[in-house]
């Protein structure tokens, strides 16, 4: 019994010495270390420099770029609207996409801790009972003229381990982790597109709802013009023409409001469910213009910060690394293989002798297993892995580009907003002044009743165009807090466990 002992603790020693030499050679790991993309080499947005202040003439407000501005988390603040503010939050908390998002990333994590698990020996306990019929060698038990039958028990733990040789669990290891961080990026890309389009919606519905009760005034004016236009035509002072002509404008004007009432009623709609509400079910606030603050000030990031604060290049930067590290994993899959396990049993022919010592069985084992031939299997796994790593590098470069190409139509657009601000603005002020005229004329008998008719409605088209350009500049502006990345970053509550795989 003392020999067995000896020879089991030496055993124990052989294999904790090969445990020992693994770890050392497991320091290693093939395949490519993943580096980073560098920023790309430009140094502006547009090609040609994009102004620092967008300033109409008169009283409109004016704007300014502002580079290296910090942006909030709560980026949709800066239009001081307190049920903008309540309506974002409630999509926050409540949306599906965001909520699938969640999980998606929660179940990233525990695939990366499965990963992780390769890192340490596994064990197991085993119990077994079979019938035999033969020599059982291990009992004593010597082949005579007729075999034996008997019944077998065993029971005991098994250890297996795999040492990391040549980096293949690593690599595996920083896949997932890539993978997981990938989730990451996409929930706070998907928490950037949720606040972004609610804001817009919003935006949408207050600017609808000015662009409705224009065009309600239009048509009221067009509607007492038919009406003077009818009694002028009974005396005999306009010739029937006068007639359609201006039941005609009053049809046309009439059928501007459908399609706005659809669009209100599809931006409502819209909303709703971005909250997380069925539309039956939801009541979104009254919102107007005039309850929206411009913001005076816009961040712009510099180009080679842009590209490490967007979430969605993030995210395509984690596909890459996840893809490198894909490369890695393939290598490895070309060189030898360790296993290494014991196991240590009782084996005995009744259930009563499993716990005496006289039934101990242990088994040392350790194996090399070598690919030699698999049909080119391996070599078109690497080739695979590689050609998948040149496919998330253009995809990632596409993202870069996608995101530049935004930033540039929502700079170019603020300043065409300006503009057009400011060229309705004077268009709106010039049929102010008009109608004036006319009513002081018509006032004094010098005009007739339809030449002031239209002078009101041509004012009230002037209003229409203006509130549509400035319910733009509005949005445009919410859409260049969108493309600078939103502030997601300052989000202590975005991912919660996830800030370490943000690297934030």
């Amino acid at each position: 019994m003392l020999v067995a002992e000896r020879t089991f603790a030496r055993a124990h020693r052989e294999l904790f010495a090969a445990l020992a030499f693994a770890v050392v050679l497991a320091g290693c790991a093939v395949g490519p270390d993943f580096v980073r993309p560098a920023p790309p080499g430009v140094t502006a947005y547009t090609p040609k420099r994009a102004p620092t202040a967008f300033t109409p003439s008169g009283n409109e407000p004016a704007q300014h770029l502002v580079s290296g501005q910090a942006i909030p988390a709560a980026w949709w603040g800066v239009f001081r609207s307190a049920a903008l503010d309540s309506v974002v939050r409630q999509a926050i908390v409540a949306s599906p996409t965001l909520e699938a998002a969640r999980a998606t990333l929660e179940q990233a994590q525990q695939t990366v801790l499965e990963a992780r698990a390769a890192y340490y020996p596994w064990m197991d306990f085993a119990a077994a009972a079979e019938r035999q019929q033969g020599p059982a060698f291990v009992l004593g038990i010597l082949p005579g003229g007729n075999l034996p039958v008997f019944n077998l028990y065993t029971l005991g733990p098994t250890v297996s381990f795999s040492p990391d040789v040549f980096g293949a669990v690593r690599r595996r290891v920083e896949q997932q982790a890539a993978l997981a961080q990938n989730e990451a990026f996409e929930l706070a890309a998907a928490q950037l597109t949720i606040t972004g389009n609610v804001v817009t919606e919003a935006l949408t519905i207050a600017s609808t709802r000015i662009q409705i009760r224009a065009v309600r005034d239009i048509v009221a004016d067009d509607e007492k013009n038919l009406a003077l236009v009818e009694e002028k035509f009974q005396v005999g002072r306009v010739p029937s023409t006068d007639v359609l002509l201006a039941e005609s404008q009053l049809t046309n004007d009439r059928a501007l409001l459908p399609p706005l009432s659809q669009q209100l009623a599809a931006a409502e709609d819209a909303l709703a469910v971005l909250v997380g509400k069925f539309p039956a079910d939801w009541r979104q606030p009254d919102f107007e213009l005039a309850d929206f603050s411009l913001p005076a000030e816009l961040p712009v990031s510099v180009p080679s910060s842009l590209v490490h604060q967007r979430p969605d290049i993030l995210a395509a930067e984690a596909q890459l690394h996840a893809a490198s590290a894909a490369i890695g994993v393939a290598v490895a899959q070309l060189y030898p293989t360790v296993t290494l396990s014991a196991s240590v049993e009782t084996a005995a022919l009744f259930p009563s002798d499993l716990f005496q010592g006289s039934g101990l069985v242990w088994t040392l084992l350790g194996g090399v297993t070598n690919p030699i031939f698999h049909g080119g299997a391996l070599k078109a796994q690497k080739q695979a892995a590689i050609d998948a790593f040149r496919a998330s590098l253009a995809t990632y470069r596409q993202t870069v580009l996608q995101a530049f190409g935004q930033v540039a139509d929502n700079l170019r657009a603020l300043g065409h907003d300006a503009q057009l601000i400011e060229a309705t603005r004077h268009a709106l002020d010039v049929a102010d002044r008009s109608l004036e005229l006319q009513r002081f004329s018509y006032a004094g008998g010098k005009t007739d009743i339809l030449l002031l008719l239209d002078a009101e409605r041509s004012d009230q088209q002037a209003r229409l165009t203006y509130a549509r350009a400035e319910a733009q500049r509005y949005i445009d502006s919410a859409q260049l807090f969108v493309a600078m990345g939103g502030g997601w970053w300052e989000d202590r509550n975005l991912c919660g466990d996830c800030r370490e795989l943000l690297g934030r």
